[in-house]
């Protein structure tokens, strides 16, 4: 199956899609890691970004659809995969459509996590983790037995919180989710394969529902 997997920053998207890549074996695709990796590996393409990025330049969706073009030719790519913040607008939509033709492919699923705004902005701005183990806390939800000691490792003061996860910036990244994405959900409704799940849902249900989609439940 391959799929666009939707949704604004804290929906669960990177969860769903780790879940999606242990148990199916899809292969999640994100723009920004082609990009760094194709640069890396001194593609033909590569080199276009890099003499791109070296000039301050944004990167052209001509130049991204052609790493695209290298990374689905990958063998692991067979088992399925997860499109993250790719298309974003109605042209490249289009242009990952003549791509995806071109390879004999084809998109099963654009599936969206349907969020409340602002129990989303709660769930984020309220989220703090332990530097030491990396496990998650909650203002509200989680909080650590001993305020000032981790749970599941015991180090003491080493809870952090991400510099960007204050109300502010959250909304700003919510009111830039829905810029990117509106453009792109007519065509794909158009086509019938826009699909919603609650993505206030506890993580499991989620999966299920998304794996529920998937298996044509």
């Amino acid at each position: 199956m391959n799929i666009i997997l939707l949704g604004p920053p804290g929906a669960g998207k990177g969860t769903q899609a780790s879940r999606l890549e242990k148990e199916r074996g899809m292969v999640q695709l994100s723009t920004g890691d082609m990009l760094r990796a194709a640069v890396a590996a001194g593609t033909e393409v590569g080199r276009k970004a890099k003499a791109v990025m070296d000039a301050g330049e944004l990167v052209s969706d001509e130049i991204v659809t052609g790493i695209l073009s290298e990374r689905l030719d990958q063998p692991d790519v067979a088992q399925g995969f997860i499109l993250d913040g790719y298309p974003r607008t109605d042209a490249q939509a289009r242009s990952l459509e003549d791509l995806l033709a071109s390879k004999d492919m084809k998109l099963d699923y654009v599936i969206e996590l349907v969020v409340d705004e602002d129990a989303l902005v709660d769930r984020i701005t309220g989220r703090f983790s332990c530097a030491k183990c990396g496990e998650g806390y909650h203002d509200r939800y989680k909080l650590p037995k001993i305020p000032t000691i981790c749970d599941r490792c015991g180090a003491e003061d080493q809870f952090k919180r991400r510099p960007d996860d204050v109300e502010e910036t959250v909304r700003n990244r919510l009111c830039e989710y829905r810029a990117k994405t509106a453009p792109i959900l007519p065509f794909y409704e158009a086509k019938g394969i826009v699909r919603r799940v609650d993505g206030m849902a506890p993580i499991a249900q989620v999966n299920a529902d998304i794996e529920a989609i998937l298996d044509g439940r």
